[in-house]
């Protein structure tokens, strides 16, 4: 099942006809997100969101993607560039040093279960000595390839940790960046102006979601009366997770991105991240 979540459109730009229409694209099991944006005008012309129901295997993922294209017509339009990321927890990071692209699959199986005919990549991450190892969404890929010919794609938190190094990490202080995605969320933290750490959770509560963030403070002697908590995504100041997180947390901001795109009505500059920071 598809359901739309948020589908806006920027009334002042007739987007059909302008050129340099660029396309980015955001995959995760539970949903299908894409932007248009228009580079010399610097604007979101369109944003939508869906959400897919009951956990959907490989085969029925596809089938959803299918339809969601068989419905929306703008995803067939003619684009200068397409970007796609791919959002899931098959990912593990290695150090650039240590890295040897023969080895991915070792690497990968450490910390999820690899099956013997899963194709796995990886990104380096720019502006750091990191590499993203990853199990992309490929019959997706595959299918995407079918209708566009080529495009690039990369693990989202390969978009989300380069912006944020870019912005952040010639700064002094230690950052711990929140990214809510549904019932989903990613932690990186930038500590002594390197990454530190990037990690992936699943929450069902609001409790579920402040232990995890405690407990990686914890393990990285991060003093939350000190830390800069900066949140990204599906959040917002009235929301029970931003309270929660104000009860044991004193710095608290949301994300302002280093370069200003002008949004449509109804898109926080914080949310919807990886989706509008591939341009």
């Amino acid at each position: 099942m598809i359901k739309e979540i948020k589908k806006i459109a920027n009334n002042s730009l007739d987007f059909k006809n302008l050129e340099e229409n660029h396309l980015s694209i955001q995959l995760s099991l539970d949903g299908f997100s894409f932007c248009v944006f228009n580079k010399p005008s610097n604007s979101v012309a369109v944003f939508a969101k869906y959400e897919f129901s009951n956990s959907p295997t490989p085969f029925e993922h596809l089938n959803l993607v299918k339809e969601l294209y068989s419905q929306e017509t703008l995803l067939k339009l003619k684009f200068t560039s397409i970007n796609v990321t791919h959002f899931n927890n098959l990912i593990t990071q290695v150090p650039l040093p240590f890295f040897n692209k023969k080895n991915l699959k070792n690497y990968l199986q450490k910390t999820i279960k690899v099956l013997d005919n899963d194709y796995i990549t990886y990104d380096e991450i720019n502006n750091s000595e990191i590499v993203n190892i990853y199990i992309p969404f490929v019959n997706i890929n595959n299918f995407l390839l079918d209708i566009y010919g080529s495009f690039i794609f990369k693990h989202s938190s390969t978009v989300l940790i380069e912006t944020l190094l870019n912005q952040f990490k010639n700064q002094g202080e230690d950052y711990c960046f929140v990214n809510v995605s549904n019932l989903n969320f990613e932690i990186v933290v930038l500590k002594n102006k390197n990454l530190e750490l990037y990690n992936c959770f699943t929450f069902k509560t609001k409790e579920d979601f402040i232990y995890y963030i405690l407990f990686t403070a914890e393990q990285l002697n991060l003093n939350p009366e000190e830390f800069n908590l900066i949140l990204l995504g599906d959040i917002e100041k009235e929301s029970e997770l931003y309270t929660i997180l104000y009860q044991y947390i004193r710095n608290i901001k949301f994300y302002e991105p280093k370069e200003q795109k002008t949004l449509v009505n109804g898109i926080s500059a914080h949310a919807n991240f990886t989706v509008l920071n591939q341009f």
